[in-house]
């Protein structure tokens, strides 16, 4: 074969190759989307507004340590058969492993609760309701759709609104930043020894790298094998090279998605909002204003819509995430696909977190604050989860030979200790009152 023939040839293949990497992607993204939750959109927001471009380079570290913790979670749930919380309850001591059952539940609730909020005060920006009103329309509109929809008819409708969050990516190159100033704190690190710099890294760390997406993500991976036919544990227990080629792309896919939206969260409302003095965002109106300089009057808009589409995608998460936690812990028929009559505890357990979420709303909570100190509480519960899954993932009896390399570990355990320090500092700093 000659090499033009050759070269013809290849570049045939390229769409099957496109094709078939976009036929892989299904967990991580929507993981990686979910990501980007309401909690997300106003802790980058507040990140962006209050220390400029400071914690850009978070961004691009936390990336691979998303990629690597995620990756982790996957393979776990791929070689046991089983979801995280599964696995946690057979290694770990049982106050342990209730423990860290409540922490997430907790931390998710929470969530729950400032996500319906921030969805809420949202839509009150360009329709004149109260913000109890959308919160209630918001809460039971998707308790109902959890009940009677798959997940993945609710991802399907909503996950265009999402696409309103690219309006962060056009504004910044309409309102011109700095760029020598962005890509030097991209990739030169900085931080401040205060305790509000300190919350802040850790709201960002903590919304980025979330505990209820780990859960989330291993229990994805057996719903998936459950659809392909493998009913029971031990048909889903093991996996193979391809497979494991396919979750890393997947996943990898997801959190490079994440962060980008990220980054370009932080260097628009770090060049709108606090480079005009406004650097204590306290309401959704603030928040939209970041894309004035794109929208004009319709900013309030598009911010709603970016709003009320990540949460759609992401309380379902976090309420299922708690759901699959408590039956994987006590053993109760669990899934998505299982109809309420059929799973009742599972199912329970997603509208008691619904409700708490929305209760937590008739005391007036200020959202973007909510958000914002969600993120940092889920900041602090990723600490000993992390912990945990890295040694899971390293562990040779868990995962044969499926156990993490010497580099995924070193950036697992980096992962920890970074989010760790943070987390001591914060507290540190707060108690002293720097």
């Amino acid at each position: 074969m000659s090499a033009r023939t050759s070269r013809a040839a290849s570049l045939r293949a390229i769409p099957a190759r496109i094709a078939g990497f976009f036929k892989v992607l299904a967990p991580g993204l929507i993981t990686g989307a979910a990501d980007d939750d309401p909690s997300g959109i106003s802790t980058y927001s507040v990140a962006g507004a209050s220390t400029g471009y400071s914690m850009l380079w978070l961004t691009l570290i936390s990336t691979p340590m998303m990629a690597v913790i995620q990756g982790m979670c996957a393979r776990i749930a791929m070689v046991n058969g089983e979801g995280l919380a599964a696995v946690m309850r057979k290694r770990l001591p049982i106050p342990v492993a209730y423990a860290l059952a409540a922490l997430v539940i907790v931390a998710n609730t929470f969530n729950v609760g400032a996500d319906l909020g921030g969805m809420g005060a949202a839509l009150a920006t360009i329709v004149p309701v109260p913000v109890e009103a959308g919160v209630f329309l918001f809460g039971v509109g998707l308790m109902a759709a959890q009940m009677w929809l798959s997940y993945a008819t609710i991802a399907r409708v909503f996950k265009w609104l999402t696409l309103s969050l690219f309006a962060y990516v056009v504004t910044a190159f309409v309102v011109r930043p700095p760029w020598p100033i962005v890509l030097t704190h991209l990739v030169v690190p900085h931080i401040a020894f205060d305790s509000g710099w300190l919350s802040t890294m850790v709201g960002v760390l903590g919304t980025t790298i979330t505990p209820y997406l780990f859960f989330w993500q291993s229990a994805l991976m057996v719903e998936e094998e459950k659809e392909q036919g493998k009913t029971t544990k031990a048909s889903r227990r093991g996996t193979d090279g391809g497979s494991v080629r396919d979750m890393h792309a997947d996943v990898n896919a997801g959190m490079i998605f994440s962060n980008l939206v990220a980054f370009f969260i932080i260097v628009t409302t770090s060049a709108t909002l606090g480079a005009h003095g406004k650097h204590d965002i306290a309401t959704a109106q603030q928040a939209a204003e970041a894309l004035r300089p794109l929208a004009g009057p319709f900013a309030a808009l598009l911010f709603t819509l970016g709003m009320v589409g990540t949460g759609i995608l992401a309380v379902p998460v976090l309420a299922g995430s708690s759901a699959y936690v408590v039956a994987q812990t006590f053993q109760f028929r669990e899934g998505l696909n299982e109809k309420p009559h059929r799973a009742p505890q599972f199912y329970g357990v997603i509208a008691a977190g619904l409700s708490v979420g929305i209760g937590m709303n008739l005391f007036h909570v200020d959202p973007i604050r909510a958000l914002f100190w969600s993120a940092v509480l889920n900041g602090v519960a990723a600490v000993p989860l992390i912990v945990v899954i890295v040694v899971f993932a390293s562990n040779a009896t868990i995962m044969g030979q499926w156990r993490s390399s010497p580099l995924a570990r070193a950036w697992g355990w980096g992962t920890a200790a970074l989010m760790a320090a943070a987390t001591a500092g914060m507290f540190y700093f707060t108690i002293k009152g720097a």
